[in-house]
């Protein structure tokens, strides 16, 4: 743990900075409003962290890789809540018609949150994606990436069309797949898996391609 620690440290306390300002945007909101109606994103945020944290787990414990069980294990549920990172981008249908500044201020505060959702979301696939590479090659990582993006945009429009939680494949699994089968014969949800599965695998890639660039401009900057 205190190797983890050490060799993130920077990174943690940005994602630290940046979630600690997201509440507090949200606590000035609640002191002007008097009211607590966007207290949901703080659990939206939780759960968005989730496939970091196991994600993270996965890359720097060994003893998680070498065991199949808990490995296997750890992946499924990585990917179960991995669709919790850019769900938080839906959260825009709650803004309401209020006072030209609150609506501004709003949208603000969700757009925050919902940067810091993507950010878990993005360097967890960018975990999973060493992991992958390291153990077989990058073609076969980039393509189960893809796959997973896509997957995450179903996950998304299950969530915000059909209600469901990643828990619900454990707690009502029947229910769960018998709408997702049937969602398979509505237009709108190959338009909404594509469009949102289809844009995290752009800001994934898009992410890769700018550490590449960062790790060249810093090599050649020490020729």
């Amino acid at each position: 743990m205190k190797t983890l620690l050490a060799k993130n440290r920077a990174l943690y306390l940005n994602l630290m900075l940046s979630t600690a300002f997201a509440l507090a945007l949200l606590v000035f909101r609640i002191q002007l409003t008097q009211t607590y109606f966007y207290l949901f994103l703080v659990w939206n945020l939780f759960l968005a962290g989730i496939p970091f944290v196991i994600s993270q787990a996965l890359c720097h414990g060994r003893w998680l890789r070498n065991s199949k069980l808990l490995g296997t294990g750890s992946f499924l549920i990585w990917l179960l809540f991995l669709p919790n990172s850019p769900y938080i981008i839906t959260d825009l249908v709650h803004l309401h018609d209020q006072a030209s500044h609150l609506r501004w201020f709003d949208l603000f505060l969700v757009f925050v949150f919902a940067l810091n959702g993507l950010v878990f979301g993005l360097l967890s696939l960018l975990d999973i994606y060493g992991l992958l590479a390291e153990r077989y090659d990058r073609t076969v990582a980039s393509y189960s990436l893809f796959k997973i993006c896509l997957l995450s945009g179903f996950g998304i429009y299950l969530g915000r069309f059909l209600r469901f939680n990643s828990w619900d494949i454990v707690t009502k699994p029947t229910t769960l797949f018998h709408q997702a089968w049937f969602s398979m014969k509505e237009p709108k949800m190959w338009l909404f898996t594509l469009a949102f599965g289809g844009f995290l695998w752009i800001l994934f890639t898009l992410l890769r391609a700018l550490l590449k660039h960062n790790e060249v401009a810093v090599s050649n900057s020490y020729d």
